[in-house]
C-alpha cells in the first residue's frame, strides 16, 4: 500500500540528515521503517550487488557479482568501482557457470577481502589494499566449490569463507596462506534432492566467540562456537523455517538479534534470540531479491541483486525505530 505523501516527505528529510532526525508523531512501537533506495544499478552490466561492508563515513562497499567488481557507494548514491577481478576465459563455477565476486569483509585499516568463485585456480580469497593497487589472491579454495559469504576475525587474524556447494566453512589466515576446512557437516550442506537450489552455507558472520552461518536450502541460521584452541565446536541451530535466507547482520555488537535477507520472499526479517521473528522490510520498500544486510546504529543497509525479479538491482537504506530491538539479546 502506498504511504501517505506527508510520511514520504518526512522520510526524505530524515535521511537527508543522516537518518538522525526527530521521530514522526507516532509511538516507537508502531512506527513504520523509514526507507529509501539510495542507488540503482545496471543489471545488464552485471551490477548485481551480492554482499556489503561499511566504511567509517557510512559509505557501502559492495560486490557486483556478475560484473566481477567491488564498488563503493556513498550516502548520496554516488558509485565508484574500486576494482575488477581478473577475467576468466572459461569459468566453470558450480551451479552458476560464471566468474562471480561474492562475499566481502573489511579490516580496520581499510583493506578489503573478497571471495572470487571461478571454477578455476583463481577461486579463493582476494585482497584489495587501501592504496588502490590491483587485487591479489591470498588463498586458493577448491575450484569445484562456491565460496560465498566471507567474515573476518581480526582478533584471531583469520577469515572464514562459507562454501555453498561443499557445505564447508573454510578458515584462511588473514595474511594469506593455506585454507583449513574449519567446519563441515549436514547442517552446512545443501539439501540432497529437489526442490533444493544447491546452496547450503551462504551468509557468515563472527559474533561473540562464534561463527554464525545461514543455510539457504535448509532455511536455517546456525551458530558454530570457536573453541579456545581455535577449532570449531558443535554446530547449533538458532532458527529454522526461514525459507531462502541469504546473508544477515547482527543488530549490534552486544545483541544476538539478527536482521536477515530472504532473497526469494523479498523481505528482511528480524530474528530475536528467543526465535521470535517479524518482517521489517518488503518489496514495497524497494527490495528486489535482497542478498545481504549491514547495520550501523539504527541504520540498515540492504543490497538487492534482482537475480529472479530481473528488475532494479539497488541499495536500500532504512532507519528502523519501533522494529529495532530494545533489549540486548
Amino acid at each position: 500500500m502506498p504511504r501517505p505523501s506527508r510520511l514520504a516527505a518526512a522520510v526524505t528529510a530524515a535521511l537527508a540528515l543522516s537518518l538522525l532526525a526527530a521521530a514522526p508523531a507516532v509511538s516507537d512501537q508502531d512506527a513504520p521503517p523509514q526507507a529509501r533506495i539510495i542507488a540503482h544499478f545496471d543489471l545488464a552490466a552485471g551490477q548485481t550487488p551480492e554482499n556489503i561492508a561499511l566504511e567509517p563515513d557510512g559509505s557501502a562497499d559492495l560486490t557486483f557479482a556478475f560484473a566481477r567488481q567491488v564498488a563503493r557507494v556513498t550516502l548520496r548514491g554516488d558509485t565508484r568501482v574500486l576494482a575488477t577481478l581478473p577475467a576468466v576465459a572459461n569459468p566453470n563455477t558450480p551451479l552458476l557457470h560464471n566468474a562471480l565476486v561474492l562475499g566481502i569483509a573489511r579490516a580496520h585499516d581499510g583493506t578489503l577481502y573478497v571471495n572470487y568463485a571461478t571454477g578455476t585456480s583463481l577461486t579463493g580469497v582476494w585482497r584489495l589494499a587501501p592504496d588502490g593497487s590491483a587485487p591479489v589472491q591470498i588463498a586458493h579454495l577448491p575450484a569445484n566449490g562456491l565460496p560465498n559469504g566471507l567474515a573476518l576475525d581480526e582478533r584471531r587474524g583469520v577469515l572464514y569463507a562459507a562454501d555453498s556447494v561443499r557445505g564447508t566453512v573454510w578458515r584462511v589466515p588473514q595474511q594469506g596462506g593455506t585454507p583449513t576446512a574449519w567446519a563441515t557437516g549436514t547442517p552446512l550442506r545443501p539439501l540432497p534432492a529437489p526442490p533444493a537450489s544447491g546452496f547450503g552455507a551462504n551468509g557468515i558472520k563472527v559474533h561473540h566467540d562464534a561463527v554464525w552461518v545461514s543455510n539457504t536450502d535448509r532455511g536455517t541460521l546456525l551458530r558454530v562456537p570457536v573453541r579456545a584452541d581455535g577449532s570449531a565446536g558443535a554446530i547449533e541451530t538458532r532458527a529454522s523455517g526461514l525459507g531462502a535466507i541469504d546473508d544477515f547482520a547482527f543488530a549490534s555488537h552486544h545483541s544476538d538479534t539478527v536482521f536477515a535477507a530472504l532473497i526469494q520472499a523479498n523481505q528482511v526479517v528480524r530474528i530475536r534470540p528467543d526465535g521470535d521473528r517479524s518482517v521489517v522490510l518488503t518489496r514495497e520498500d524497494g527490495l528486489s531479491n535482497p542478498t545481504s544486510v549491514a547495520v550501523r546504529g539504527r541504520s540498515v543497509y540492504v543490497p538487492s541483486a534482482a537475480y529472479f525479479t530481473q528488475q532494479d538491482p539497488n541499495l536500500l537504506l532504512a532507519h528502523l525505530r519501533g522494529h529495532f530491538p530494545r533489549l540486548p539479546g
